[in-house]
């Protein structure tokens, strides 16, 4: 699993393994808080560069290597 650090997350670029709907490539637009006063974020909203549609996940889905490569690939 990767860390992440949530201050470099927003605009970032990353790649689905396994595109759904020739949806492969995402941008994060926003970076949800946590609901409890806490520093770290807890899930982040990815669009999808060719559809805009709007993903919201949880962040340590994006350490997972067989889900997510971070940059466009």
């Amino acid at each position: 699993m990767r860390r992440m650090q949530s201050t470099k997350l927003l605009n970032s670029k990353w790649t689905a393994v396994t595109p759904v709907n020739k949806e492969k490539h995402f941008i994060v637009t926003r970076l949800n808080p946590p609901e409890q006063p806490s520093p770290n974020v807890q899930t982040v909203e990815l669009e999808a560069v060719y559809t805009q549609r709007t993903v919201s996940l949880p962040i340590q889905a994006l350490a997972d290597k067989d889900q997510w490569q971070q940059g466009w690939q």
